[in-house]
């Protein structure tokens, strides 16, 4: 603006009429932004797992190293997926969490592959609702065998799932889960 350039003044009925209208156009923008058409939010009965009214279990024999390794599982979510890793520094895949978690809470190591400790000594579990806590559950893709995780109860397990996520805690009953869970392992029995 140049210095010499006149300002034109308003009256004052002028600037309350201005400052009217824009009060005015900023509470129906936000009235707009407000009464848009809303997604129904879930309940918590409705996105929790329908294994979640169960009780909790723990195997028989050895409780007290299922809580440890239920304890070590739940430690971990949230640290990054990379595939082959096995440690809580440098990430984990799925099998490197499972044998993690085993080897430090149970003292039993696992070979690092899903399709290999499917194959371990242990009782089988084919159905959701007989698993118990510390159970490795399995999941199969058309290729056999394809991923594992821990079940800590009440519907839920600890697993690293996929390249750029983070080790998780999901409902086994899920869509996709529940679709490719092919049996639990009672290891700790």
């Amino acid at each position: 603006m140049c210095p010499d350039a006149a300002v034109p003044s308003l009256s004052p009925a002028l600037w309350r009429t201005a400052r009217q209208l824009l009060l005015g156009t900023f509470i129906l923008t936000l009235a707009a932004c407000a009464s848009g058409p809303r997604k129904p939010q879930p309940t918590f009965k409705d996105s929790r797992s329908g294994l979640a009214d169960l009780p909790a279990r723990a195997p028989a024999a050895n409780a007290g190293t299922a809580n440890d390794v239920l304890f070590r599982a739940i430690a971990l979510v949230g640290t990054p997926y990379r595939w082959g890793g096995n440690t809580p520094d440098g990430g984990f895949d799925c099998s490197g969490l499972v044998d993690y978690i085993y080897r430090n809470a149970a003292g039993l190591a696992l070979p690092h592959s899903s399709r290999e400790m499917s194959q371990m000594n242990g009782q089988q579990v084919r159905q959701m609702t007989e698993l118990v806590s510390g159970d490795l559950v399995f999941f199969a893709s058309s290729g056999g065998i394809s991923h594992v995780g821990v079940y800590v109860g009440k519907g839920r397990f600890v697993h690293a799932p996929n390249s750029g996520g983070t080790v998780r805690l999901d409902d086994i009953d899920g869509p996709y889960w529940r679709d490719h869970f092919a049996f639990g392992k009672r290891l700790l029995d």
